[in-house]
């Protein structure tokens, strides 16, 4: 059986071509999560923080009676 593919196979076929992608992938996936969950932590600790608490673009801002209105 030949390697590469003829008319009737598929060039993009995953028994054709048996590459790993996963494995080799893992570490720069896992070290991906590690920072999107270091940025998500960042951009609420300053959100929360009390320079940025009472912004009208926080969407975590606590409107006050008054303001509703």
């Amino acid at each position: 059986r030949s390697r590469y593919p003829t008319q009737q196979q598929n060039a993009l076929s995953l028994e054709e071509y048996p590459v790993p992608i996963a494995r080799p992938l893992a570490p720069f996936i896992a070290a991906s999560f590690v920072i999107l969950y270091g940025v998500n932590s960042l951009q609420n600790a300053m959100v929360n923080s009390e320079e940025f608490r009472n912004d009208p673009r926080n969407p975590n801002r606590r409107v006050s009676a008054a303001e509703k209105h």
